[in-house]
């Protein structure tokens, strides 16, 4: 099953994600048997500011994917303000 999470940093959370950068995308990269990683990048506010991550992942169940997350150093460092991991259907431009 495919999963999206979207995040939504906390207000002037910009510090930390900078700092955490380089240990998040360490982390993404990490394999994991029971998450596995299809797409992810920073969304983006109006001026170019990343405000956010959104990640599409494919696990057996949504309690895999939450305690992945738990284990994200965004998270760790008390970066978002909210998760959102929803069920998720690729219509189109899926990977096979």
């Amino acid at each position: 099953m495919r999963f999206l999470i979207y995040t939504q940093d906390r207000e002037g959370g910009l510090p930390i994600r900078q700092s955490t950068r380089d240990a998040h995308i360490a982390w993404l990269k990490a394999e994991t048997d029971k998450v596995k990683l299809l797409t992810a990048g920073p969304w983006l506010d109006d001026e170019g500011t990343m405000r956010g991550s959104l990640l599409i992942v494919e696990a057996e169940n949504k309690t895999d994917v939450e305690n992945w997350c738990a284990t994200d150093p965004y998270k760790l460092a008390g970066l978002p303000k909210s998760v959102t991991i929803q069920a998720y259907n690729w219509v189109i431009g899926a990977p096979d």
